[in-house]
């Protein structure tokens, strides 16, 4: 039997909030779909930042964010769409631009691209 979270998703373009009860064995975005919620997706495969969130607290498993860099994950940023809760958590969702910018922004800026993308690149 998997252990059942509840997570907390304050949504920053709407100022809604909606509380969501997510398994541990289920991606959130997901089981929001199912519970009727509505939040800011595309790929659905951890690819792009539309989904992304900061994790305001709690705790966050996210194997598949190829979307993400370390760095951003380290900073408390994760992808709903391959997300699974490991305990009661509250996420704000974020602006998918800011999110962009944050991660690719100084790369694209100085022209250090070079073939694919720099996310392990410090």
């Amino acid at each position: 039997m998997s252990q059942t979270y509840k997570i907390r998703v304050r949504d920053r373009n709407t100022g809604k909030e909606y509380t969501l009860q997510v398994p541990e064995d289920r991606y959130i975005l997901h089981s929001a779909e199912q519970q009727g919620t509505e939040l800011p997706f595309s790929c659905r495969n951890g690819a792009c930042t539309t989904c992304a969130v900061r994790v305001l607290s709690g705790e966050i498993y996210q194997p598949e964010a190829i979307g993400l860099s370390p760095e951003l994950r380290r900073k408390g940023y994760a992808l709903l769409c391959v997300s699974y809760p490991r305990s009661d958590i509250e996420v704000e969702t974020q602006d998918e631009d800011e999110v962009y910018e944050l991660q690719f922004g100084r790369f694209f800026a100085r022209g250090k691209v070079r073939a694919g993308l720099p996310l392990d690149e410090d």
